[in-house]
């Protein structure tokens, strides 16, 4: 399996771990909620459905409702199939989210994994989150590398463009910085109810991620991630 087919895999699972879908939403929301699937065509979600059908990990069902399956033959069409996940592909799930190899630091990989960081748990955010910023830490030193071997024989469009790539990765590393901060400090969670706040310290509890501007709060003890 390649690596770009796994990580649709991954996220075809964590949506549907969510609530059961068609095809068609489930490339709607791999398009809208994931921007990395953009390039993504039925020709290549439907094929991975049927793979994670035959693997036992997803059942196919008549359509959600009884109008969807009495609109099907009025019309001449088929019902449309809705996809879900079955408690093997659950568990077959979680075990993909508690993974931290160095394929989820990568720009793709990344970007899927950190789209279900609210079901995956602390320590493993944390893993995830630090593995990143060294993986763009470590391109930085080579993009300084590489530009300050090359500058002199670069135009200047070029060179902007080279400036710009750095200050792209620098940007993330700074965001990746705050992340990992709030993650130390813990999550300001709503209450059920009332809206009030309260101090996240749970394994794996989805909370608020950090804004532009906030300033994290102090290590609380016993919520530093090791």
């Amino acid at each position: 399996m390649s690596r770009r087919s796994g990580i649709l895999e991954f996220a075809v699972l964590g949506l549907l771990r969510e609530s059961p879908m068609h095809g068609y939403e489930l490339r709607k929301r791999l398009n809208t909620s994931l921007g990395v699937f953009r390039a993504f065509s039925y020709g290549t979600l439907y094929p991975c459905l049927k793979t994670l059908v035959a693997n036992g990990w997803l059942i196919e069902e008549p359509g959600h409702t009884t109008e969807d399956a009495l609109a099907a033959p009025l019309a001449g069409r088929r019902a449309k199939i809705v996809y879900r996940l079955t408690a093997e592909g659950k568990e077959h799930f979680e075990e993909l989210l508690s993974q931290t190899g160095p394929d989820a630091y990568e720009d793709e990989h990344f970007a899927a994994r950190f789209a279900f960081f609210g079901q995956t748990s602390r320590d493993v955010r944390m893993r995830v989150l630090e593995g990143r910023r060294s993986r763009l830490e470590e391109r930085l030193e080579k993009m300084s590398a590489s530009l300050a071997r090359t500058r002199e024989r670069l135009d200047d469009y070029t060179l902007e463009l080279q400036r710009h790539g750095m200050e792209s990765v620098e940007r993330e590393v700074r965001w990746l910085n705050e992340l990992i901060e709030s993650e130390r400090a813990g999550r300001d969670l709503k209450g059920p109810g009332h809206g009030e706040t309260v101090r996240d310290t749970t394994e794996g509890a989805p909370g608020v991620l950090p804004r532009p501007g906030d300033t994290p709060g102090p290590d609380t003890p016993g919520d530093t991630a090791t």
